[in-house]
């Protein structure tokens, strides 16, 4: 698959939502296709499948969604092609994902957001394992649709995904992944050495280390 990066920049920010105190984990990726069909990728289920998984249900401002194996949730913002918003509820837990495109150039830029609040149901596993432990999961789906627009028509191949993420070149990824999510960690004010525990844990979880 290749050791390429998942996110192109990364931060994370603390921020008031919903009237309670939130971490965002916010990940920006430019891909060399236009915002028209970036929005079809991210929004058509056909399409969805090919890089990240079956998504079912009424896929329309108001509706509600099922990823199939994870998250399901409610589209509550629907502004073609430009943004989307959508809760994201999995093991009783709520939090929020946001996603921007924006033209660059020939190209076009996608900023997803994703909002946990720090008070929530899963407040225990947001300081055990920080930013990175939504961040990873985002980068290789990052990753993923960089690969989809390469090649659109090629299917979701989750043979292959399992064994480079089990060899040397994916377990690099993971690690650099979490690494670069525990500096935008320390960065938003975690003491660097939490960010760094943090971020080895998940690094472990997803590297079966």
């Amino acid at each position: 698959m290749g050791n390429v990066f998942g996110s192109e920049f990364r931060r994370v920010e603390n921020r008031e939502h919903l009237g309670k105190t939130a971490i965002v984990a916010v990940a920006i990726r430019t891909y060399d296709t236009s915002v028209l069909d970036l929005w079809e990728a991210v929004t058509t289920p056909a399409r969805l499948a090919r890089w990240f998984a079956p998504v079912d249900g009424d896929l329309r401002l108001g509706g509600r969604y099922q990823v199939k194996g994870n998250a399901s949730g409610t589209i509550t913002r629907c502004e073609p092609p430009e943004a989307l918003d959508l809760t994201w509820e999995i093991m009783g837990g709520t939090s929020w994902v946001n996603v921007r495109l924006t033209p660059v150039g020939a190209k076009a830029r996608l900023t997803l957001e994703h909002i946990a609040h720090k008070d929530g149901i899963g407040e225990a596993h947001l300081k055990q394992f920080g930013p990175g432990a939504v961040g990873i999961g985002w980068d290789l789906g990052l990753m993923g649709l960089a690969r989809h627009l390469a090649n659109p028509s090629a299917p979701l191949d989750h043979a292959a995904f399992e064994a480079w993420a089990r060899s040397d070149d994916g377990k690099a990824f993971l690690r650099s992944c979490g690494e670069a999510w525990g500096a935008a960690d320390a960065a938003a004010g975690e003491s660097p050495d939490e960010a760094r525990a943090k971020a080895e844990r998940t690094i472990a979880f997803y590297t079966g280390g």
